[in-house]
């Protein structure tokens, strides 16, 4: 079996008067910075706030009134979870989402609002893995109707619904369509359909580097399995794809690219600050993939789908953090200072430029010692002063440490 046009054109009417036909927006910003065309497809403005809605409600839709006495159940801590409990309430059907105990409030609470009583919320497990294994036990115990995130046909067909308004939207001249991938039911369902339209469409994947799941699965020629990775971009850290789904990628989509977190992180802070988007991470994976497209997007059509916008805003010190180290603007260091009067003077007229700026420092006074180690976080204004920064910390016979992602320290400063 594979994902159709027809298949697509269904779920559409299925969708119709349910699901948001979302704007395909020009971003005059982006354009002008690729020499290209470059349109948004705004999935953040659908009422979840992501496209999963639409296989969720997709599947969900087409399971016979009879059969969804039954009940539904899913496994998710975000966009799927709420995407099924607006389903479930639309279609008055009953439906148990099983969650880890780990996920926020805000998450929480935004699924209790979508799906109010047609819904019953498990917090299980310590984390997503956890939370699933239970799902299916409940699901297997209670003949109940399990609602997969993305490796379900009847849910890329959902997804894909995002590819045919995309063409229709459009006057048939796409170059590039651009998509997260997490599970792959977005990108599948896109590329089935625009393929079988305009075969000319190179249909680009972006995965997250710290969780490119499909990524090896393509380059090995069969299904990769992580064993762990960085959850940071939560809508699309998967340790395996889909079965169904990586058939469908293996067969229709172009490229694949990895994308840094931090430069997730930076691409975040440029569409809130230029454009006023509130993306999440997985949301900002398309546009955070244009640079690697520069070179052959000049002159083209452009079309990055903005998956999703579900970002909890006290994430954003971290999203700071991490596009800081992503630029090179911003380094830690652990500096062994003499137990004197006067040391952090020197090292501020010293070793520090002008436009250097001390953005942390930790340091506690040990009397029995002759040197104590101080945690400094250093801010520049360019990347390039980390060089002229370490050199005079080198002349000055200052002896420290770099603390680099790969150090354990790392991942408690960030």
């Amino acid at each position: 079996m594979d994902v159709t046009a027809d298949m697509i054109d269904e779920a559409a009417k299925r969708l119709d008067g349910t699901v948001s036909t979302t704007p395909l927006q020009l971003s005059q910003r982006l354009s002008d910075e690729y020499g290209a065309r470059v349109y948004l497809k705004r999935e953040d403005l659908q009422v979840v706030r992501s496209y999963k809605v639409r296989g969720a409600y997709n599947l969900m839709s087409s399971v016979p009134v009879m059969h969804r006495r039954r009940g539904f159940v899913c496994a998710s801590a975000g966009n799927h979870a709420q995407g099924v409990a607006l389903s479930a309430s639309l279609l008055k059907a009953k439906a148990v989402i099983f969650m880890p105990v780990i996920t926020p409030m805000q998450k929480i609470a935004r699924v209790r609002h979508f799906g109010g009583a047609w819904i019953e919320i498990k917090l299980v497990g310590s984390n997503y893995d956890e939370a699933s294994k239970a799902a299916h036990e409940y699901c297997a115990k209670n003949n109940a109707i399990f609602v997969r995130p993305f490796d379900d046909y009847k849910v890329i067909a959902g997804q894909g619904t995002v590819g045919k308004e995309i063409y229709e939207q459009s006057d048939g001249t796409i170059d590039y369509i651009v998509c997260p991938i997490g599970g792959g039911g977005l990108i599948s369902g896109v590329a089935a359909y625009i393929k079988s339209k305009q075969g000319h469409t190179h249909i680009i994947g972006a995965e997250p580097a710290g969780a490119s799941s499909m990524y090896e699965s393509v380059k090995a020629g069969r299904l990769i399995a992580l064993d762990r990775i960085d959850t940071f971009v939560d809508g699309a850290a998967v340790k395996a794809v889909g079965k169904a789904t990586f058939g469908i990628v293996r067969r229709l989509v172009d490229r694949i690219i990895l994308i840094p977190e931090g430069k997730v992180c930076a691409t975040m802070i440029e569409l809130y600050q230029n454009e006023g988007i509130v993306a999440e991470p997985a949301g900002a994976l398309s546009i955070a993939a244009l640079d690697s497209l520069a070179g052959k997007i000049r002159g083209k059509t452009v079309v990055c789908v903005l998956s999703g916008g579900n970002n909890d805003i006290l994430r954003y010190p971290e999203v700071m953090e991490r596009s800081l180290a992503y630029k090179g603007l911003k380094h830690y260091f652990l500096i062994d200072f003499a137990q004197k009067p006067g040391q952090l003077r020197k090292f501020v007229d010293s070793a520090l430029g002008p436009t250097d700026d001390i953005a942390r420092f930790e340091y506690l006074k040990k009397n029995s010692k002759e040197t104590g180690p101080a945690l400094v976080g250093i801010e520049l204004a360019k990347r390039e002063d980390l060089g002229p920064l370490l050199q005079k910390m080198k002349r000055l016979g200052i002896s420290y440490r770099r603390i680099t992602d790969d150090d354990p320290l790392y991942s408690y400063l960030i």
